[in-house]
């Protein structure tokens, strides 16, 4: 009895692999191929939008949904093959509608914010920005995210949706920036002797604008220096090669004035100057 339920039951297992696995071979050939398929399908699209010409920001976000509207094609296709019938899982679809919609809910606002970066413009591919206290620049815009590459070349993805509910500040419409330094000075040493000192040091820096002038003031006090802030005003191009060159030059003009720093073991009080 047993013997005859093993092999009714083996045969069972023999006629369904017979007909289910050449099914889900040919479904995994199809999505094999069919991503490549799409990966060169895509650059034929971009290839299209850069002659037609259209912005860069466009063109990118309609590439991310044909690439979106391709891959689900072909998955499609793989799962009728295999023998999923598209009615009843879009019918378990409908029905989990609700939940559905909870999960993706973040989704759905990245894009909906990515469609208003793409038509409102509040920055481009190329812009410098300074989003969620992140400074960097645009270096492509997403169905879903914007990604910048900060001036210490890493790169960072931000959910456009936090994007539209936060600060956007584009220092590229105006097309300079200010940069925040900080130098210190003994609190015996005169601080517009200093000043002086630091402004004059500003003008042979080549990456400094002269106009708007640049600002230097006391920002704070510490237990063994006083904190000054140097503000000059430069282009989002140079952010680096103005902050090493303003430092270079400031410790440069402060040996040439004499001008010393408190290190922080070994100190003595002092006098405050003017």
């Amino acid at each position: 009895m047993d013997s005859i339920n093993f092999a009714k039951y083996f045969q069972l297992v023999t006629d369904w692999a017979v007909v289910f696995v050449p099914k889900v071979f040919l479904s995994a050939l199809i999505i094999y191929f069919g991503l490549k398929i799409v990966r060169k399908l895509s650059k034929v699209f971009s290839l299209i939008l850069k002659k037609a010409n259209i912005e860069i920001e466009i063109e990118e976000f309609l590439l991310s949904l044909i690439d979106i509207f391709l891959k689900i094609v072909v998955f499609v296709i793989a799962a009728g093959i295999i023998g999923i019938k598209l009615s009843a899982l879009f019918g378990v679809l409908a029905a989990a509608g609700f939940a559905i919609g909870l999960a993706l809910q973040g989704f759905m606002g990245n894009f909906a914010s990515g469609l208003t970066i793409i038509f409102f413009k509040p920055y481009k591919v190329g812009d410098w920005v300074q989003i969620s206290g992140t400074f960097g620049r645009v270096k492509n815009i997403e169905i879903f995210s914007t990604n910048l590459v900060t001036p210490g070349d890493k790169t960072l993805i931000i959910p456009n949706g936090q994007v539209t509910d936060d600060i956007i500040t584009n220092f590229s419409t105006r097309g300079k920036i200010r940069i925040e330094l900080q130098v210190t000075m003994p609190y015996e040493e005169s601080f517009p002797r200093v000043q002086g000192i630091i402004l004059e040091a500003l003008k042979k820096a080549e990456v400094v604008l002269q106009e708007p002038a640049p600002m230097v003031g006391i920002e704070s006090y510490d237990s063994h220096n006083i904190i000054v802030a140097v503000r000059p005003y430069i282009l989002p191009d140079n952010y680096w090669e103005a902050t090493f060159e303003v430092y270079s030059l400031i410790k440069q003009a402060f040996k040439e004035n004499d001008i010393k720093v408190a290190y922080s073991e070994g100190v003595e009080l002092g006098p405050i100057g003017d």
